[in-house]
């Protein structure tokens, strides 16, 4: 007999008037075109084009002028090229300069997708049986940029979620390069990712190696650069594995939002090098030490346009993140998930290093993964051409509860779960022969046609609560009886005993 599973009314939908204020840049001649006719403005001009664009645009985003300065420092290499003291420029023209390189980014305007749901810090203030939830969604703009973006809500004893307003004014956070590398562990990844790809020069490795103190900034990294620059020739093969090197430096950063927004105006758009093209499919999960302390972790694909580097990203409060690439051999795929605890006193990861199994890995290191075993092969005709996971394992008194996708013909996106041993988590314990959710008449029709797809589910209630996106546009959620599911994944374990 099939599982029931109750889907819910509530539509997550991309809204397209949430925007952010990006740095628009078209290269170094026409920018410094641009800047000329700007300053050959009268001043009266300038300030009665300013006043225009503040009456616009002041009102939909946090602090504009304050965006405006940021952009224009970023000009200051140009300047010092046309033989400008920017600091001596008035500010209207400062202003009016960085008003010029910027840009109003739609972050969800193409999708608002593949979600991930976890319980808030923040429980207090609540009636009986309910829950201050997270969620998470890719949210995807023009060029199909993705970043992380959320909702605040409550899930009552039914499992109904009272979502909160999101907002229309978003910030971005500031970006804060101040990690400090080790050479020895730098260079590990490093290689690690050559290869990977194939495009590692022997000769310019050794002079970056060389150059490179025992430990170092990411100002000292782009210091060693030029030098090590100056000693090679501009071949394409030393140019690339330079950028690569860039792109891993640029990697580890903070990010800090102001404390006087709310969780829903936060937006987490790629910062870094390596993430240019799409932050995607963040699995958050809430993780509790062995002393009962709480960190909210998420694993996520940084893209850009190339290559693929999972990272991490940390956070007690969604107010200050870290992030950090993932190291290790089997960290050059994506769907990592991280479970919610230390399992036999080591971190636990599941993945997908081959495209098709599921895996699992365990580390002493949270962000060192070198060895995977694989636990899971498609086995039903649902999941024959792939199969991974769909969030972090939960915990429950049986075991391990994940929530799995499976991809069968005409590329068909379902969900499924497993079940896997409590202590040792390479144990399958049972899975479910037929899928848990297929895509409806309504979820098939979408950027990505026949697909469900989730990145975190959550237990409340007596229930297994899964947020998920339908075709690569839009989410919902439904809510399955969690005794009801556990019975039918032990059925053939229990059979088996008798």
């Amino acid at each position: 007999m099939a599982i029931k599973v109750v889907r819910k009314e509530k539509i997550f939908e991309p809204d397209s008037s949430r925007v952010i204020a990006r740095f628009m840049f078209a290269g170094d001649e026409r920018a410094k075109h641009l800047i000329a006719q700007v300053l050959q403005l009268t001043d009266t001009q300038q300030q009665e084009l300013l006043d225009r664009v503040m009456r616009k645009y002041a009102g939909r985003h946090r602090n504009i002028e304050k965006i405006f300065v940021k952009h224009f420092r970023r000009l200051d290499a140009l300047m010092k090229q046309l033989d400008l003291a920017p600091e001596k420029l008035p500010e209207r023209a400062r202003l009016l300069i960085g008003a010029y390189f910027t840009m109003e980014y739609s972050i969800e305007a193409a999708a608002f997708f593949n979600p991930s749901i976890i319980e808030h810090p923040d429980q207090s203030m609540l009636g009986d049986g309910e829950k201050r939830i997270i969620i998470s969604f890719r949210a995807t703009g023009e060029g199909h940029i993705s970043s992380i973006v959320f909702r605040q809500g409550i899930l009552d004893k039914h499992n109904n979620i009272q979502i909160e307003h999101p907002g229309k004014v978003l910030e971005v956070p500031e970006h804060v390069k101040n990690h400090i590398y080790h050479k020895k562990s730098f260079l590990r990844k490093l290689t690690e990712m050559c290869e990977d790809s194939g495009y590692c020069s022997n000769e310019s490795y050794t002079l970056v190696s060389e150059a490179l103190p025992e430990t170092f900034t990411y100002e000292d990294l782009k210091h060693s650069l030029k030098i090590v620059e100056s000693k090679l020739e501009a071949r394409p093969e030393h140019v690339t594995f330079l950028q690569e090197v860039r792109w891993l430096a640029s990697s580890h950063y903070e990010m800090t939002f102001a404390t006087d927004t709310t969780i829903c105006e936060r937006v987490i758009f790629p910062i870094a090098e390596t993430e240019k093209n799409g932050i995607e499919d963040a699995r958050f999960v809430r993780f509790v030490n062995t002393t009962g302390g709480v960190t909210y972790y998420a694993t996520y694909t940084a893209y850009d346009g190339v290559a693929i580097l999972p990272k991490l990203l940390m956070t007690k409060d969604f107010l200050h993140f870290k992030v950090m690439p993932i190291h290790g051999h089997i960290a050059q795929n994506k769907g990592m998930a991280l479970f919610p605890r230390l399992v036999s006193g080591k971190y636990a990861m599941l993945c997908r290093i081959d495209g098709v199994n599921n895996y699992i890995a365990f580390s002493d290191n949270i962000n060192v993964w070198r060895e995977a075993q694989q636990i899971q092969a498609p086995k039903y005709p649902w999941e024959f051409i792939q199969m991974g996971n769909c969030g972090s394992p939960l915990e429950t008194d049986a075991g391990w509860l994940v929530v799995t996708h499976g991809v069968g013909p005409m590329r068909e996106y379902v969900l499924g779960v497993s079940l896997l041993d409590l202590d040792d988590p390479t144990i399958e314990l049972g899975r479910l022969s037929e899928p848990l959710l297929r895509p409806n008449a309504k979820e098939r029709e979408g950027y990505v046609p026949n697909v469900v797809y989730s990145c975190g589910a959550y237990i409340h209630a007596g229930e297994l609560v899964i947020p998920y996106a339908m075709s690569d546009y839009a989410s919902t959620y439904a809510a399955i009886n969690l005794e009801e599911l556990l019975t039918k994944l032990l059925e053939k374990e229990r059979a088996s005993s008798i």
